[in-house]
Parts: C-alpha cells; sequence; structure tokens
C-alpha cells in the first residue's frame, strides 16, 4: 500500500488545521480527513459521520502500516507551512 498522492487544502480555525485527501496506489481516494491540532501535538482525524451526539469514523488504519500514513501527510503539511509541527504520539 503506498499513498500515491496527498492534497491538502489550509483551513487554519483552531482546533482545525488543514482539509486533506489521500490517494492509495492511485486507484483508490480518501477524502474528508482533517489535521487537527490537539492538545498533545497535531494528528490526523479519519473521515467521521455524525448520529446524534456521536462520531462515527468512516474509514479506519488497522494495521501499523496503514498508521504510518500520518508519516506521509504531516511531511507534506510541513512543506505547505514550511515550518514542522509537534505530532501525538501514536498508541
Amino acid at each position: 500500500m503506498e499513498i500515491t498522492e496527498v492534497r491538502i487544502f489550509l483551513h487554519d480555525h483552531d482546533p482545525l488545521k488543514a482539509l486533506l485527501s489521500i490517494t492509495i496506489d492511485n486507484c483508490f481516494v480518501i477524502r474528508d480527513l482533517k489535521i487537527i491540532r490537539g492538545s498533545n501535538g497535531h494528528f490526523v482525524e479519519m473521515p467521521t459521520k455524525w448520529r446524534g451526539a456521536r462520531s462515527y469514523e468512516m474509514a479506519s488504519t488497522i494495521t501499523t502500516e496503514a498508521r504510518k500514513l500520518e508519516d506521509k501527510v504531516f511531511a507534506e503539511y510541513e512543506k505547505l507551512i514550511g515550518e514542522p509541527v509537534t505530532r501525538r504520539k501514536l498508541s
């Protein structure tokens, strides 16, 4: 699995820093991801859907390899804004 494209749309309204979409293997797109600045650093939030007062992820990473998508996303984000960001530690 390779992230072949990251499209970032800056949206500087704390805590939301950007909206983005990623393309995987030039054939599958996931839209409406978000870069959020949380109290423990920046993180990527997957697309969510609200039902009543609760939100549910529409797409989720379930392997360690897939969770590394943040590396590519943050590399592109940092290149775009011109500075490094503090990232939340993945557990």
